[in-house]
């Protein structure tokens, strides 16, 4: 399980909740990716840039934080790197937060 803290760290960020948002529809967000469907592989760090309007190492920097409170995993293809909710975890976590709060 991951450390509850920092899983709220990770969601104290508008950047960070868009991103969740994004990737909970990824198909409607990124119909435009060409390597594979978004709701399979994932979103490449590339097209969340762009539709960020920020620097790759800084959207690399907030995919990070969600990959490592568990709320992404990525998929690596080649050297592309595309990431996907892990609604497990999302679903634990508002479990959690029900039944603390």
């Amino acid at each position: 399980m991951a450390d509850r803290l920092e899983q709220s760290k990770a969601l104290a960020s508008d950047t960070r909740l868009s991103i969740l948002g994004w990737l909970s529809e990824p198909d409607t967000y990124f119909p435009h990716q060409v390597t594979g469907r978004p709701s399979e592989i994932g979103v490449c760090v590339t097209l969340l840039s762009d539709k960020l309007g920020m620097a790759q190492p800084t959207v690399s920097r907030h995919l990070e934080i969600l990959r490592r409170a568990g709320f992404l995993t990525v998929n690596r293809i080649g050297r592309w790197s595309f990431f996907k909710r892990d609604e497990a975890a999302i679903s634990q976590f508002k479990a959690w937060i029900n039944d603390h709060l």
